[in-house]
């Protein structure tokens, strides 16, 4: 869920990437999100759930009729978020790895704004440990994580409507690990899709924070006890470890309160987030300079714009299939102009890709002007930054403090 190389994904919500003021709401309402869906939405822990738990085999794999009923349990909890967005704690994050572009604001930044915006108590993590799982050194992380954050906040994130935190100044998130890792198997983490690319694809071998970050990644869920995770199709194996663990814990080592288990079973939201390409037609990657940061000026981005892939034929059209490097600066122009790709295509009709191009330059830094601006005053503005990281922390601690509290005495051991 997280992504690899360059590009900071998360699994959390970026349904594009291959992994893949005051007091916190969050910590007043962390004890009233039940294990039972809520209504309008069946509970999924009454879906294949066997009390042999020592013997479950469960396969988290994404085949047509898995997704299929993700997707209409999904439906059914868009539709009460609008209804009832109090019931619902929502959980995103990022791996602080690179400059955010402009895949991630479409393909999840938009939504998460505007599930916070929607009245969700929202947390967003900035996965900083899970920076090191593949590779040897933390990189530019200072800069990485203030970037991001002005990009979060730029972008129209309110850190007193979202908790944004990082991973390394929770202990007691961090701590979950140890109950959790008693609930898998080494088999069952060697399954997870993700664990299984690295192993197959990687030149170096796996570390342990690697095999074990679909574990990670359930803490980051489980530990503010969120119960609705916006993911893509290929994520939603990673919901069902997060599930699985749940579900598990309370069957092993019990509850604090009769009445319901310590931890929620997270639905999957499975957004409906465009798919942009890189400006080569091929996934966006900083390592591959086919990206716009949202970092980059007007000149920079029409640089790069007038550089992007296209094809021979001068007609525009809209046909992903077949002209995908066409069709995806369309797909972007119409997202800046909240528009029909193909009404602009054909618009366009025999201009060319130069018209083409010409369009989405102004369109994407007319749609990006304020942002960016914002997103200067903030960069120069460190002291700000870190202040609005140092509350998100103390609020999020608390809720981690709260959790593991409720861990240690379901699993008796205050002493």
């Amino acid at each position: 869920m997280h992504g690899h190389g360059d590009a900071p994904g998360h699994c959390y919500d970026l349904s594009h990437d291959r992994r893949r003021g005051g007091p916190c709401a969050c910590a007043e309402t962390a004890h009233d999100v039940s294990d039972t869906a809520p209504t309008g939405v069946e509970s999924s822990s009454d879906e294949g759930r066997g009390k042999d738990t020592m013997t479950d085999r469960e396969t988290v794999g994404t085949h047509e009729a898995t997704v299929a009923r993700s997707q209409q349990r999904s439906d059914k909890v868009e539709a009460d978020l609008a209804v009832h967005p109090d019931r619902w704690r929502v959980l995103t994050g990022d791996r602080p790895t690179g400059k955010l572009h402009i895949g991630h604001y479409f393909g999840s930044l938009v939504n998460r704004v505007r599930l916070q915006n929607m009245g969700l108590d929202s947390l967003l993590v900035i996965a900083d440990y899970q920076v090191i799982y593949d590779r040897d050194g933390v990189g530019a992380i200072q800069e990485n994580v203030l970037s991001g954050l002005a990009d979060y906040l730029a972008a129209g994130i309110d850190p007193q409507r979202t908790t944004i935190f990082t991973h390394s100044a929770l202990p007691s998130l961090n701590q979950l690990l140890l109950p959790f890792l008693s609930l898998v198997t080494d088999s069952e983490l060697r399954r997870n899709p993700t664990v299984k690319d690295e192993l197959a694809n990687s030149d170096r071998p796996m570390s342990g924070l690697m095999l074990t970050f679909p574990v990670h990644q359930a803490a980051d869920i489980l530990f503010c006890k969120a119960n609705v995770v916006p993911v893509g199709v290929d994520q939603l194996p990673h919901i069902e470890v997060t599930r699985l663990i749940a579900r598990r814990f309370d069957e092993r080592y019990g509850r604090v309160d009769a009445e319901q288990p310590v931890f929620p079973e997270p639905e999957a939201l499975l957004s409906a987030t465009p798919h942009v390409l890189g400006l080569d037609g091929t996934k966006m990657s900083k390592s591959r300079g086919n990206t716009i940061e949202l970092g980059m000026s007007a000149d920079e981005t029409a640089k790069l714009i007038k550089k992007a892939k296209t094809d021979a034929d001068r007609h525009i059209t809209f046909d992903p299939q077949n002209r995908p490097e066409v069709s995806n600066l369309l797909l972007l122009t119409a997202l800046c102009e909240d528009a029909d790709p193909a009404d602009i295509a054909e618009q366009i009709g025999d201009g060319g890709s130069g018209t083409l191009k010409k369009r989405l330059t102004e369109s994407l830094n007319e749609y990006f002007a304020p942002i960016r601006a914002r997103r200067a005053e903030l960069v120069s503005d460190k002291t700000y930054l870190r202040r609005v990281l140092h509350e998100g922390n103390e609020r999020a601690s608390a809720v981690a403090d709260q959790t593991l509290g409720e861990v240690r005495e379901a699993m008796r051991m205050v002493y």
